[in-house]
């Protein structure tokens, strides 16, 4: 019996990543879309098939057994806990929500209702980051000392294809880059290292993006931070949407045997430099790859295939509620940072 899949929010990331990837997944069907924009639902309707509800709640009333919530960031919180409480599992995208109370509360009715709940935290499923994992566990590099990671592109509204994007609205983004890619390197590094981010340093700026009319727009788009594991794992994170180059996505981790680059290489996916000068190169894809006739040939980031594969293997996703939360207390904690101008400790016990 195949998953039946609600769509709540139809922008880019539904056309591009949720609507496509639940298409090719095999185990699940797209049963119906909402948007506060009904031309845009029409639009994914007519291509993917299902039905076009005029509210959340219409939505969330039909037989469905999953929802992906692809809003705006302020709206995550409140449509991920309605669909929990429902009785749908819930694949949100991140970041997962606006203040730690709602992050609190979604992990909470996700543990009342029973149901999974998964952030899209797609950095955990990259091919070169699932192996760096594979080969920290396996000692090559010794003992973790520290680490550099970086994300940056032009910004949000070459990915949103319009210059009025809501990422730049306080409103709706309440957090900039630091919520759009911060997150996403804050949760790798805590795949990556094992253990989570519980010392951090911040500034969060905003250095160049304007509106349309030329007024700065209301959220930062540039973060550095100094981070710091209770181990002493030591490093640096920059993420921007001021790289107005080629994307940089890419992470470095210092061992006392040797080094792990991630994508930070023209020729190989991840290198592994050993202590003494020995090289291995992995030659990986950055996305995972369906080549079979029935999931076409397009890249896919792994974010739905592993939602699917939890709810019908009935455990925790790698990406899940409670891990999303850790990371997103390392966000609260730099912006805290950020004002204060010193260093916060990141409480992960309350």
């Amino acid at each position: 019996m195949k998953l039946k899949i609600g769509i709540i929010g139809c922008g880019m990331i539904t056309k591009v990543r949720h609507a496509p990837e639940y298409m090719e997944n095999p185990n699940c069907e797209i049963i119906a879309f909402y948007d506060n924009n009904r031309a845009r639902a029409e639009a994914m309707a007519e291509e993917y098939g299902g039905k076009v509800c005029d509210t959340v709640d219409e939505l969330l009333a039909l037989d469905i057994d999953a929802v992906s919530v692809c809003t705006a960031n302020a709206f995550h919180k409140d449509i991920t806990v309605r669909a929990l409480n429902a009785g749908k599992h819930v694949l949100c995208e991140k970041p997962m929500a606006m203040t730690l109370e709602d992050c609190i509360a979604m992990t909470e009715a996700a543990e009342a209702s029973g149901k999974v709940l998964m952030i899209g935290h797609n950095q955990r499923f990259a091919k070169a980051h699932q192996k760096a994992y594979e080969l920290i566990n396996k000692g090559a590099i010794g003992k973790l000392l520290s680490f550099e990671t970086k994300f940056g592109h032009g910004g949000p509204e070459i990915w949103t294809q319009t210059p009025n994007t809501w990422f730049f609205d306080k409103k709706q983004a309440v957090f900039g880059v630091m919520a759009d890619l911060g997150i996403h390197k804050t949760d790798l590094m805590h795949y990556l290292l094992g253990e989570p981010v519980t010392k951090i340093q911040a500034m969060i700026t905003t250095l160049d993006k304007k509106w349309p009319d030329g007024r700065p727009i209301d959220v930062e788009d540039n973060a550095f931070c100094l981070m710091q594991t209770d181990s002493g794992v030591t490093g640096i994170m920059h993420v921007s949407w001021t790289f107005y180059g080629n994307e940089k996505n890419s992470t470095v981790i210092y061992g006392t045997e040797g080094v792990i680059r991630c994508y930070d290489d023209e020729e190989s996916a991840l290198i592994l430099e050993k202590k003494g000068g020995d090289m291995v190169r992995y030659n990986l894809q950055k996305l995972k790859k369906n080549t079979d006739q029935t999931r076409g040939d397009r890249e896919s980031t792994g974010v739905i295939d592993e939602f699917v594969e939890s709810i019908l293997e009935h455990r925790e996703p790698l990406s899940s509620g409670p891990e999303s939360l850790k990371a997103m207390r390392v966000i609260f904690a730099a912006f805290e940072s950020a004002e204060t101008g010193k260093a916060v400790t990141v409480n992960h016990g309350a």
